[in-house]
């Protein structure tokens, strides 16, 4: 492959990224380098062998490689894989031949094993030719634990001896195992203390099978569970009451129903136990017992037990599939005509089950929670958590108890999430539940939930407001761990933030444009307002202006009528050589010219008034002085003579304008 031409590298370049699905130009030469540009070896490199890519020496493996199983597909890189390179059958490939046909020998295939003990980490790698045995061996070594007390644990398949290749387990190149001895006691450390609270504080799955239903429960429960807390438990799940209840599988040490399981001495993290119903004694004479572990029977005497509540839940709703006549009420009724009344019911129902450490349900209709959640400002909004609820799954109370109520979980959701829920239980609510999931995302999505089945509930959906539609982004089901559901509802979160971004920064973008087009449409009205405030400003002034010189202009029309009835209504300039005596005035005005005029001695003041007033200097604006010494003559009485008031023969008078 080394001496390939630049073409054909291209094209196993193309298969390599077709077969993996790796998208990283740089990242799929890289590997195909490591492998020297041999596709079936990096592909086996990166693709572990179950997906059916065998090594070259394939016509050897082909006789006794396994067949899938029932129902089982090969992957979706196999099938790529196959229609890619030569193969002489459906699920192997043939070796990679060079052009001069001499076959490749090739590396073999490492496989690396971290395997737990106790505290300690171990490292193992080993060629996939290698055994189970040879790992113990080693194990050996580096724990001082003989192989005879050990037992390897963690395998995906079932039986595993010591003398399993590890080729024929079609195991990843990554594999973690850990190791348990039962037949040794753990060292004393100097904080046992602390070693019995970390043991409190593990989670201890117990494979319960019930003989008479040939049925497994798998069950997880803490350290700190009792073995009486356990068996009650098992009661909701068998409706076998505990004094009736007979085991195999309890150790030796565990004769006490008080103890927890921490010091039980069960094995951790997985340990198996069958139950079945203790026989009468008339029985037992007619046939052997089918559990001999008699000294399990639960030797409790009364029914105290079986009546009584764990975990504030009623009997028959803990961790199993409780009869329906054993609840006190259905979770949600049916055929509520309000969605907000039937949530406030689940609401009250899953408190009173489950206890007060549960996430806040959104009380009102699933449109409602869609407003709430998407249509907000984007910096507001939250991703949907749809909460299928199920009574007759016997996940439901495993997975509501011990995920769906952890601490963790419940501020997680409530911080981040806005959680809605219902119940499927009833059929009524189902077709509902269906026709709003019809409504709201399509018909696939109903389809998708139409086809779980009861023992896959619940189911929580997680569901995201994108553009202008909803978007179902995982759908997790009962069967899962805490940290799994914390895993999926980050890895959720973390989508949703990711849009999110891309939303604010869309919204702050809109809001900008929108911002400046207020701004704009502020300013050309304040504008307009302005014009318009001086338009009528001016066309005030200007009215103004023209109400002032109409005022003006008949003010003046008027004095000038006054003016010229005054000029006519004088007596005539009398003769300079009459024989009346004759006062000669001459009266100055604010320009500096002067007015001359006689008049009789013996005319009224009001005749010099009228003269000055005809010449356009009233007596109301005007003040008509002598030189000297200087006297007001429009003070003295108008009916005086000239020669009362001391103007005669002649005299210099000025006029001037009054304050």
């Amino acid at each position: 492959m080394a001496s390939a031409s630049n073409m054909d590298r291209e094209m196993i370049l193309a298969d390599f990224q077709a077969c993996t699905g790796i998208d990283n130009i740089a990242e799929a030469i890289t590997l195909l380098e490591q492998n020297n540009w041999d596709l079936v070896a990096a592909i086996n490199g990166v693709i572990p062998q179950e997906n059916g890519i065998l090594q070259s020496d394939f016509a050897r493996e082909t006789a006794q490689s396994p067949a899938y199983g029932p129902g089982s597909q090969p992957s979706a890189a196999t099938a790529a894989t196959s229609s890619l390179l030569p193969s002489t059958s459906a699920s192997a490939f043939c070796p990679v031949v060079p052009a001069h046909g001499a076959v490749v020998e090739r590396q073999p295939r490492m496989l690396n094993f971290l395997v737990e003990y106790r505290s300690t980490n171990v490292d193992v790698v080993l060629e996939e030719s290698s055994s189970v045995g040879e790992i113990k061996q080693i194990l050996e070594t580096e724990l001082n634990v003989p192989v005879s007390k050990m037992q390897l644990k963690g395998w995906k398949t079932g039986d595993v001896t010591d003398s399993t290749v590890l080729r024929s387990l079609h195991l990843p190149k990554n594999n973690s195992l850990y190791v348990l001895t039962p037949d040794i006691a753990p060292t004393a450390t100097t904080s046992q203390s602390g070693a019995l609270q970390e043991s409190l504080n593990q989670n201890f799955l117990l494979v319960i099978s019930h003989h008479e239903a040939q049925r497994d429960y798998s069950l997880n429960f803490p350290g700190s569970k009792t073995i009486q807390e356990v068996k009650r438990n098992v009661y909701d799940l068998t409706s076998i009451p505990v004094r009736h209840q007979q085991w195999e599988g309890w150790p030796a040490s565990a004769r006490d129903d008080s103890m927890t399981l921490a010091v039980a001495g069960i094995s951790f993290p997985c340990h198996r136990l069958t139950v079945c119903r203790r026989t009468s004694p008339a029985h037992t004479q007619e046939q052997p017992e089918e559990c001999t572990d008699v000294h399990m029977v639960s030797d409790s005497e009364g029914d105290d037990f079986e009546d009584a509540s764990e975990f504030g839940v009623d009997e028959g709703e803990i961790f199993g599939m409780g009869t329906s006549a054993s609840r006190k009420s259905p979770m949600m009724p049916e055929n509520s005509e309000n969605e907000g009344d039937a949530l406030l019911h689940f609401t009250a129902e899953f408190s009173s089950r489950y206890g007060e450490c549960h996430p806040v349900f959104f009380i009102g209709s699933l449109e409602a929670a869609f407003q709430e959640t998407f249509y907000g400002k984007a910096r507001d909004r939250k991703p949907l958590a749809i909460y299928l609820h199920h009574d007759d799954s016997v996940l439901t109370n495993v997975f509501c108890s011990q995920m769906l109520c952890a601490e963790s979980i419940v501020s997680y959701l409530s911080l981040n999430f806005i959680t809605w829920a219902w119940d499927m239980t009833k059929e009524a609510n189902r077709a509902r539940l269906l026709t709003m999931c019809t409504r709201h995302f399509g018909s696939v999505v109903a389809q998708t939930i139409r086809t779980y089945k009861t023992d896959q509930f619940p189911l929580l959906l997680i569901v995201m407001g994108k553009r202008s539609s909803n978007e179902v982004l995982n759908v997790i089901q009962g069967n899962t761990t805490v940290d799994e559901l914390m895993m999926r509802l980050m890895a959720a979160m973390d989508i949703f933030t990711a849009q999110q971004q891309e939303d604010i920064r869309d919204e702050d973008e809109r809001e900008a444009r929108e911002l400046v087009k207020r701004e704009q449409d502020e300013a050309y009205r304040v504008s307009l307002e302005a014009d318009r405030a001086k338009r009528e400003a001016q066309e005030r002034e200007m009215a103004e202006q023209v109400r002032l010189e109409q005022i003006r202009k008949e003010q003046e029309d008027e004095r000038e009528a006054i003016r010229l009835s005054l000029e006519q209504a004088l007596p005539p300039e009398p003769e300079e050589e009459g024989s009346e005596p004759i006062s000669k005035l001459r009266i100055r005005m604010p320009s500096g010219e002067f007015l001359e005029r006689r008049f009789l001695g013996s005319c009224k003041l009001q005749v010099l008034f009228d003269f000055v007033a005809s010449k356009g200097f009233p007596r109301e604006e005007f003040k008509l002085l002598t030189t000297f010494p200087r006297r007001n003559v429009t003070q003295l009485d108008p009916t005086w003579s000239l020669v009362e008031a001391k103007l005669f023969p002649q005299e210099t008078l000025f006029l001037e304008a009054k304050e």
